[in-house]
Formats: structure tokens, C-alpha cells, sequence
């Protein structure tokens, strides 16, 4: 992860469980500009029992006649097709990264050489699962949905014990709800991590459209995930809080634009408005023609453009001076 803002294409499951399609979403993450795209690893019968129902928008969004083992199972993948993905995104030249959902799914991703493991929210307080994971000792990215800053002190404090240096460490302001309402979403939460912990801390965003994620960038996310589906209307769990690629694309420009924006924080010209001081600027300059010895006061004094003389702020140490020369109307004033 580079100094600049780390943009992962969530393709998540939707591949709807072909490899093929998998495939199709890391080329459109590619050409949209993300740095990494990432998957969910997992095998359905060690995640949920068959008694595990699914979530409301999982029913409205893949039927309610089937229970959430059933509708996993549809959508996983075979190890080989993961490292079929790795190597597909090798080469087009773009992360590869998935998000495990138990501990067989996090050996295989160590085996793959995966160097950055996210965690996924609903994994915040599997303390089997993040000791595993912290025992890796390679990067972390976990999300926070449905958490409080109790949840992600007692699994940092795991990460670290199990061997990942906090440094290593990025923590994501989250909502696990798809999509969730603006009035929910509480960006400055990410704020308040970052003061709580001193961590780095990003946004995994479900909402619709692509402000929400432009607006956490601007307040100094330093990692921005964002589901990616071919069409919204697939039929799937997760199509209907994700994007298209050619939002995503606009997504990824505009975030761009705002961490260009940000700068360094020193107030000071900036290199193309230089050129502009002497036009916008005034000067001291003779409201009338003034005659040599004559005094400079308020009647026979204005500030006008352009500003490569006399400033303005020098008004009060001319007042009651004699002029050395004439200087006619507008001309500029000098000492």
C-alpha cells in the first residue's frame, strides 16, 4: 500500500460463483483505475449452519426459499479457481486480494502469497479467526461494520498479541447494511478511530452512488472499498448496493482528484496562481495629479489595481508625508 489512496474494487461474490465472470470483474477493476480487487474466500458448510438465516435484503435480493448455507454454496468458488484469479491478476497487473471467512480460506490465501489479508466485519469478534490471521504477521486491513470502539480495541489488541505490528494495521469505518441510509453511515467515525487507536483508518462503503466515498477521501481515508458488479441487476446478494464499472471508474477519477486536491497543508501561492498576484493585487496610486511637497492624505491617495507597487499596507506610514515629485492621477505612489 503506497503513500497514495488505495482504492479496492470489492468484486466480492459477485461472480455469482463462475470463475469466468470473476474473471471479467478484475478486467473492469483494472481499467477503472483500483489499485487492488478483491474476493471473498470461504467454504458455505464452516461459515453457516443450516440454521442461519439470511439477512433482509439477501431475501429481497435472492428469494426467501432457500437459507443462507444454500445461497453461500451457490456462490463459492474451488480453490483452483483462486489461484487461477491470482495469477489472472498478476497478470493485468493488479492486486489480488479476498477477504476470509474462515481458517481453511485464510491457509489458502497464505498459500497463494497473498500479503494483504482483510478482514470482513462480521470476523471482528472470532478470536480463533484474528489470532490466526495476527500469527501471519503480514499487513491487515479490518472492517468495523456493526461495531463499537470496544469490538476494535479487543481485536486490535488480539492482531498485535498474535505478532501483526499495529503499524501494519488499517482500520475501516464500515455499515454492514446494503445499501444503508446517508443518515447512517457517520464518516466522522472514521475520525475517531483514527484519534482513538493512531491507526490508519479507510471507509468499505455499501451505499448507493459514489459520493459517500469521494467525501471519506476527503476527510484523509487512506484506504476507499467499493463494491463492483457488471449489472446491478444480476441476481445476487450484493449487485444492488454495488456499482457499474463505469461509476466505479468516475468513482476512482474523482478520488483521485480530491487526494491531488489535499496538498500539504502549507498555506502558501500556489505555482499556477503566482502569475495572477500583480493583476488581483492592488497598489498605492495618486487619486489626483499630487504636486512635489504636497502631503499624501486620504483625498489625494487610492488603492487600484495592479498590485506591483506600493501595498496597500504601507496606507498609514504615507499619511502626512511630503511627496518627493509630482505623480500624476493613477500613476503609482513610491516613498
Amino acid at each position: 500500500m503506497s503513500k497514495s489512496i488505495f482504492i479496492i474494487a470489492e468484486a466480492g461474490v459477485n461472480h455469482n460463483g463462475s470463475v469466468k465472470l470473476a474473471m471479467r470483474l478484475v478486467d473492469y477493476a483494472k481499467k477503472a483505475g483500483a489499485d487492488a480487487v478483491k474476493f471473498q474466500t470461504f467454504k458455505a458448510d464452516l461459515v453457516a449452519s443450516n440454521l442461519a438465516p439470511k439477512a433482509q435484503y439477501q431475501k429481497f435480493t435472492t428469494g426467501q426459499n432457500e437459507s443462507q448455507l444454500e445461497m453461500l454454496r451457490k456462490l463459492e468458488l474451488k480453490d483452483k479457481d483462486f489461484f487461477k484469479l491470482f495469477e489472472y491478476c498478476k497478470k493485468k497487473k493488479i492486486i489480488f486480494l479476498a477477504s476470509a471467512f474462515d481458517l481453511k480460506s485464510v491457509d489458502l490465501l497464505n498459500d497463494l502469497g497473498m500479503t494483504i489479508f482483510k478482514i470482513p466485519s462480521g470476523e471482528i469478534n472470532n478470536l480463533p479467526f484474528l489470532r490466526k490471521i495476527g500469527s501471519l504477521k503480514k499487513k491487515v486491513i479490518i472492517s468495523t461494520g456493526i461495531s463499537t470502539l470496544k469490538d476494535v480495541r479487543r481485536a486490535l489488541a488480539i492482531l498485535v498479541r498474535a505478532g501483526t505490528k499495529k503499524k501494519d494495521i488499517i482500520v475501516l469505518h464500515c455499515v454492514t447494511q446494503y445499501p444503508p441510509p446517508f443518515c447512517d453511515v457517520n464518516l466522522k467515525a472514521m475520525l475517531t478511530i483514527k484519534d482513538t487507536f493512531g491507526v490508519r483508518v479507510g471507509y468499505s462503503d455499501h451505499t448507493q452512488g459514489i459520493e459517500i466515498p469521494i467525501a471519506a477521501a476527503a476527510l484523509g481515508a487512506c484506504v476507499i472499498e467499493k463494491h463492483l458488479t457488471l449489472d446491478r441487476n444480476m441476481r445476487g446478494p450484493d449487485h444492488t448496493a454495488s456499482i457499474e464499472p463505469q461509476e466505479f471508474s468516475a468513482m476512482v477519477r474523482a478520488i483521485r482528484n480530491v487526494e491531488i486536491s489535499l496538498g500539504n497543508g502549507i498555506k502558501r501561492p500556489a505555482g499556477s496562481e503566482k502569475k495572477n498576484l500583480l493583476i488581483v493585487r492592488r497598489s498605492i496610486v495618486a487619486a489626483k495629479d499630487i504636486h512635489k511637497g504636497e502631503k499624501f492624505n486620504p483625498d489625494n491617495l487610492a488603492v487600484k489595481r495592479p498590485g506591483n507597487g506600493l501595498s496597500p499596507m504601507c496606507w498609514d506610514n504615507l499619511m502626512g508625508k511630503a511627496a518627493r515629485r509630482d505623480f500624476r492621477k493613477d500613476e503609482l505612489v513610491s516613498i
